[in-house]
């Protein structure tokens, strides 16, 4: 169409995302997030070991049920892919957590993804085809890394510009995201040959969300423990990094490692729904992860501040 998403989305807009956050992100935070090693691992490994396990156990309950096939097969491939190069960075943003952990991980995670999803959809859905590695791989460092490292050098320039002006930076990302979302949806609904039935959708959309909601609370319960290690603004990275997926990572990954199947639209339509459904069910807790975490923040300096010596 004249959006001409294959170059607009594909290069342009997740660059935009990512220059963005080189721009707004101060260069000293994150520096230190790359130290914060435990943070790290814990979302890889709940993003790319327990949460396709934990939905391969779920869909074996499933499996019993009338529900497309392909669409169950769909929530798996989600269950597979990495976090998200975007979403997860701008709710982080919004609710004023650790965004240079977000960023990381989201960056980190994707590279990850390219070597790793592939071979979790092989392990769970036996599909195989040769992936080429380094044309994703390449478009990845091209689209996220080297906007991110030009923001970060043009900060160095106009600073004080920012710093008097404050920019709109999250509702420019948050513009670039919707577009990326509308431009999947009519690229997978425009397929003449989807067969969807409505039970089966109507199912998949409810298992969606409370798969979403269950993750979030589950991370949140982990990265809030006494003996976690984790700030308030590490939780709120952890909780929205762990349980997003990537859809533009997502939909060409399925493309090329289903190439030629015939249920593709089917398969790739959980995915579909996954997206926008974490951003609106993250927006939607915005607000309240936000006072969670102020309140907790000043909790905590208050715990450690000296105590006054009582007089006798």
């Amino acid at each position: 169409g004249p959006l001409k998403p294959e170059i607009t989305i594909t290069y342009i807009a997740v660059s935009a995302i990512f220059f963005n956050s080189g721009l707004s992100l101060k260069t000293e935070e994150l520096t230190s997030a790359l130290m914060h090693v435990k943070l790290h691992l814990f979302v890889q490994i709940f993003t790319l070991v327990f949460f396709p396990t934990a939905i391969w156990l779920f869909l074996q309950l499933l499996s019993i049920t009338p529900i497309n096939e392909w669409l169950l097969k769909g929530l798996q491939t989600v269950g597979c892919m990495p976090p998200p190069v975007s979403s997860a960075v701008i709710l982080t943003k919004a609710v004023g957590g650790n965004e240079a952990a977000a960023i990381f991980n989201s960056a980190f995670g994707s590279f990850l993804g390219i070597v790793i999803t592939p071979l979790l959809l092989l392990l769970f859905l036996g599909s195989s085809s040769s992936v080429p590695f380094t044309s994703i791989f390449s478009q990845l460092f091209m689209t996220v890394v080297v906007p991110l490292i030009i923001g970060q050098i043009v900060r160095r320039y106009i600073k004080d510009w920012l710093e008097r002006k404050k920019p709109p930076f999250g509702a420019i990302s948050s513009c670039v995201l919707l577009m990326i979302i509308y431009t999947t949806f009519c690229d997978t609904f425009a397929n003449p040959n989807i067969d969807l039935d409505k039970f089966s959708l109507i199912i998949i959309v409810f298992i969606i969300f409370s798969v979403q909601m269950s993750f979030m609370f589950l991370t949140f319960l982990f990265s809030t423990r006494n003996n976690s290690g984790f700030t308030p603004a590490d939780t709120v990275a952890i909780v929205f990094c762990s349980t997003h997926k990537s859809l533009t990572l997502g939909i060409p990954m399925l493309k090329i490692v289903f190439a030629g199947y015939e249920h593709l639209s089917l398969i790739s339509v959980p995915l579909l729904i996954y997206h926008p459904a974490q951003i609106l069910l993250g927006s939607l807790l915005v607000p309240t992860i936000k006072s969670w975490m102020v309140s907790r923040q000043k909790a905590l300096k208050l715990t450690r501040q000296p105590k006054a010596p009582v007089k006798v």
